[in-house]
């Protein structure tokens, strides 16, 4: 599966799967580019749903009345 096809637990599971294969030491160069690849890979996918999961989320401001009151996420860039 591709990593643009993961949830972001699927994504951070192979991730560290990656990271203790490469740990481990006993993987080929070539072997280990191709991780080290699909890892890059990998990292994007969580930035990408780690993004969108920020756009989604509102902050709570006390309103006139004192009761909580929602207003969209404004990103700081």
């Amino acid at each position: 599966m591709e990593a643009k096809e993961l949830s972001f637990e699927q994504a951070l599971k192979r991730l560290d799967e990656i990271v203790k294969g490469l740990e481990k030491g006993d993987v080929s160069l070539g072997d280990s580019m191709l991780m080290f690849e699909e890892g890059t890979a990998l990292i994007r996918r969580c930035t990408v749903l780690l993004d969108q999961a920020e756009q989604q989320v509102v902050r709570l401001k006390k309103g006139a009345d004192g009761a909580p009151e929602e207003l969209p996420f404004e990103s700081e860039n």
